[in-house]
């Protein structure tokens, strides 16, 4: 899988932008505010059909400006596929694929396999639970069409049972509509937790070797799942906890408040681990993540490294750059140095500046 070229229109501080990449190593670097991670962005999107910062579409369009066009060109088994996104201030964003309309912009997702990684991911151990959560959807939207449709539509029946139990605050004969969604809530509910379990069983057999090796053959990392309700509890749960549900205007259970519980030995590395530890275990998951989805879909994926390599020591650049050696890797840096001393593979080089973009080979 790779992106052959990337066109923009009116996206952030970029008035029009074509830029083709090289099929292994692109770097696009410069100062620090010059729009590199924009395009980074821009690819993200156009793939996930949200940004990795969480910005609103409205802030993805350059100011002064309606709308704003991302066009994409990809390569997948030899075949070339051209993906356009259609961002409005106003209206819910276009997609298409091949100029066909996409009916659900989630249907995009695993059409192009992206893995993100960006300073902010070194801290995924230590945040809070919606972080590693997030990791584990991302893999398995991209891979896993039938998570993709169970996760969105848990997410509906969660958002109308949450609006209910609102409800039901100054209108108590509501109460009996919550069986309703409590039966829908824990169909999609089980279909999530049973995946998820699985993912986990796999994410140990890849991430282990990994991290075995960053850490010279001194930790074994075991990921384990930090379930809030077992596929078989969760009936009962929902039941004991509505009058809670009720006063507190939210549901208190379900695969909605999981989490991942990452030990080495008996230490909890989200309480107990050092920066170091962490910051390993970080750069384990997301090399994992390549692994995985390259074993489930059959493709390498394509990574997006946003400024990443400063923040790893020479150790950890070097298991980096040598686990990307068959990947599409576009990368940004504020410096060409770091590359050229560790005789990494350029393809090609791309300096940035002020949303303008010159190519260097």
């Amino acid at each position: 899988m790779l992106i052959e070229s990337l066109e923009l229109s009116s996206y952030r501080n970029y008035d029009d932008l074509s830029i083709r990449f090289g099929s292994r190593n692109n770097i696009l670097y410069g100062d620090n505010a010059q729009g590199k991670t924009n395009i980074l962005e821009s690819i993200y999107v156009c793939s996930t059909t949200r940004s990795h910062r969480g910005s609103k579409d409205r802030e993805l369009i350059k100011l002064g400006c309606d709308e704003s066009h991302i066009r994409m060109y990809v390569r997948k088994k030899d075949i070339i596929h051209r993906m356009d996104m259609h961002l409005r201030k106003n209206k819910p964003k276009g997609a298409a694929i091949d100029g066909i309309p996409v009916k659900k912009t989630g249907e995009l997702m695993g059409f192009v396999n992206i893995v993100f990684f960006s300073p902010e991911d070194l801290s995924i151990i230590k945040n809070g639970p919606s972080e590693r959560r997030r990791f584990i959807d991302m893999q398995l939207c991209q891979s896993d069409k039938i998570y993709l449709y169970d996760l969105i539509n848990y997410n509906k029946v969660l958002a109308q049972r949450n609006n209910l139990l609102k409800q039901i605050g100054s209108d108590r004969s509501l109460t009996d509509t919550l069986d309703i969604w409590d039966e829908q809530l824990i169909n999609y509910a089980v279909k999530i937790i049973t995946r998820r379990r699985e993912y986990i069983k796999e994410l140990n057999e890849i991430i282990r070797d990994i991290h075995l090796k960053l850490s010279g053959n001194l930790e074994e990392l075991d990921i384990g799942y930090d379930m809030n309700v077992g596929e078989d509890e969760i009936y009962q749960r929902l039941k004991k906890d509505r009058d809670r549900d009720i006063f507190q205007k939210m549901t208190n259970c379900g695969p909605h408040r999981d989490d991942l519980k990452i030990m080495i030995k008996d230490k909890d590395l989200r309480r107990f681990g050092s920066q170091g530890q962490q910051r390993t275990c970080a750069l384990s998951l997301k090399i994992s993540e390549l692994k995985f989805i390259k074993n489930n879909v059959g493709e390498e994926p394509v990574l997006l490294l946003d400024d990443v390599l400063s923040e790893l020591d020479r150790k950890r650049q070097n298991y980096l750059l040598e686990s990307i050696e068959n990947t599409q890797t576009i990368i940004t840096c504020t410096g060409l140095e770091e590359f050229i001393e560790n005789r990494f593979r350029i393809d090609k080089t791309f300096f940035v500046d002020n949303g303008k973009i010159k190519e260097n080979g």
